[in-house]
């Protein structure tokens, strides 16, 4: 009866699992046996067979980098260099866009009553958009939040790395003149958005004269990324269930995002209008002093003065 139900190990030596619930099991028992068993029961039963409740899990890409190996060979390398030279690291990335307002947010929370949201997230009844991007600093597990309220560019996540370097990085790092950066291969700070490495150039290295190695987390392979299991995470648990009404509410949240391995988070509103779609001629871009590495060269660089 279970087995085009059936699902797991073919050999039977791990968990498997089945589509059917205890409730239908009962009722086909009962219907084409003959025996009457109580759902909780069929749980019982099937738990001793090997069965487990199971949930979906994401753990297939779609993408799978045959130099994905290398790259993470060379993401390591780089920072056990910086790890020697005790200038900072760095994982950057943005967290999903939020609506401001009366949405519902998924996750739960303890309260006395029942939190009313809208029923449908239009854009249009929102007051707002966050874009929070976020700093992670491997020497001192702390998280900056940079919260954007306009689109998400290569110019945004520049001024965000820098409003970090002025807020903190100056001040805690002495002999400050190199930083490793590790980011996903897209996004505002893609390996292949031209935006990006021109205004690391020129809003940063040319203005506090600092070196910048950059190292791209292969195509597929964002999860990986430091920043998604050392804050975001944590960010997301914090504000579970509560609804993000107003841009002090995601503020808060954030600044009171800590963990038990001693992580500290601080959050900034940045209100800077930019547009999309911006264009660099060659002219521009032959401006930039970018040194590439001899292995994957794409993903891994260098800007510098």
């Amino acid at each position: 009866m279970l087995e085009p139900e059936t699902a797991g190990d073919p050999t039977g030596k791990t968990l498997r699992w089945t589509r059917k619930s205890t409730h239908k099991i009962s009722q086909a028992l009962e219907n084409e046996n003959g025996i009457k068993i109580s759902p909780n029961s069929s749980g019982r039963i099937l738990k001793h067979l090997g069965y487990s409740l199971k949930v979906n899990r994401k753990s297939k890409t779609e993408t799978h980098h045959h130099d994905r190996d290398l790259q993470f060979q060379q993401i390591e390398h780089r920072v056990k260099a910086y790890e020697d030279m005790g200038q900072p690291i760095v994982s950057v990335d943005t967290k999903k866009k939020e609506l401001i307002g009366n949405f519902s947010n998924a996750g739960k929370k303890y309260e006395q009553h029942l939190e009313q949201t809208l029923a449908h997230d239009f854009k249009s009844s929102s007051i707002g958009v966050a874009n929070p991007y976020g700093i992670w600093e491997r020497f001192t597990n702390r998280g900056t939040v940079i919260i954007g309220t306009s689109k998400d560019t290569p110019e945004f996540a520049v001024d965000a790395i820098e409003m970090w370097l002025i807020q903190f990085a100056f001040d805690d790092y002495s002999n400050f003149n190199k930083l490793l950066i590790l980011c996903d291969a897209g996004g505002s700070n893609g390996y292949r958005v031209s935006g990006w490495k021109y205004y690391l150039y020129h809003k940063l290295c040319k203005v506090y004269g600092i070196e910048i190695d950059i190292c791209h987390y292969p195509s597929g392979a964002s999860k990986w990324n430091p920043i998604e299991h050392k804050l975001f995470c944590h960010i997301s648990h914090n504000w579970a269930g509560v609804p993000l009404r107003t841009y002090e509410t995601v503020i808060n949240y954030i600044n009171t995002t800590t963990t038990n391995t001693g992580l500290n988070v601080n959050a900034i509103q940045h209100n800077k209008i930019y547009e999309t779609g911006q264009k660099f001629s060659k002219e521009q871009m032959y401006s930039i002093n970018v040194n590439q590495y001899e292995i994957l060269p794409q993903w891994n660089y260098k800007i510098h003065l």
